[in-house]
């Protein structure tokens, strides 16, 4: 299993300009205070899907998790977000607008582990799925697929329990080296994107579908949809 997380914000670490307004040690604060609570949102979520991957490792022949990413939004990544969004950078409205503050990225085997996942996760009393886009039934039209979640995810803090929203997105291994290598591309290459390579990506997207189809009926034992 591989994970990834960001480092904590501290607010004793944070400076702030000496002739700062009341009104921006407020914002600061408050910044530090939802890096820490969605922190804690992440890790019940985290904890919960560790937790049916050692179940699954050690009790039967097949886990339906390959391995688990995870990263919260840093704070100029939210409050460029609020600002291409048109909203004022507040708490509130991070609260209001910003879903994925915490996400989740789950990368499983085969297509059925992603449905049979999701499944589990709302089966459990703990979580309640609040909004679902399935990329993979509707894929975007770059070619994307993956199952996007937001969960309603309890945490137990000194004030009470409190409920966040955390963002899973479950995916196949073929699906993620899609999505990994067209983000590069697309966004971080030093050469033109151009829309002969969107065309292009999006007819390997197709044809990493039809991998991961035929991937999983090798699994179950199934004839081919195809003659070899």
């Amino acid at each position: 299993m591989m994970s990834k997380k960001n480092e904590i914000v501290n607010l004793q670490h944070m400076t702030l300009p000496k002739n700062a307004t009341p009104e921006q040690k407020e914002l600061l604060t408050g910044m530090v205070r939802v890096n820490h609570l969605y922190r804690s949102a992440l890790k019940v979520a985290v904890t919960q899907l560790e937790i049916l991957d050692e179940e699954f490792s050690t009790m039967y022949d097949h886990s339906p998790i390959h391995h688990i990413e995870y990263r919260l939004k840093t704070l100029d990544s939210i409050t460029e977000k609020l600002h291409r969004r048109g909203h004022e950078v507040t708490i509130d409205n991070i609260y209001t607008y910003i879903q994925d503050v915490a996400g989740v990225r789950v990368i499983c085997n085969y297509l059925d582990d992603i449905y049979y996942l999701r499944r589990l996760l709302t089966r459990t009393e703990c979580f309640t799925i609040t909004r679902e886009s399935d990329y993979i039934k509707n894929p975007k039209e770059s070619g994307y697929r993956s199952l996007h979640l937001i969960l309603d995810v309890p945490i137990v803090i000194s004030e009470g329990t409190l409920h966040l929203p955390v963002e899973v997105q479950l995916r196949t291994i073929a699906m993620d080296m899609w999505a990994s290598l067209e983000h590069e591309l697309r966004y971080k290459s030093n050469r033109n994107f151009s829309e002969e390579d969107a065309k292009r990506l999006q007819l390997c997207s197709e044809a990493i579908c039809e991998v991961d189809r035929e991937m999983q009926n090798i699994y179950l034992g199934e004839t081919p949809e195809y003659n070899a």
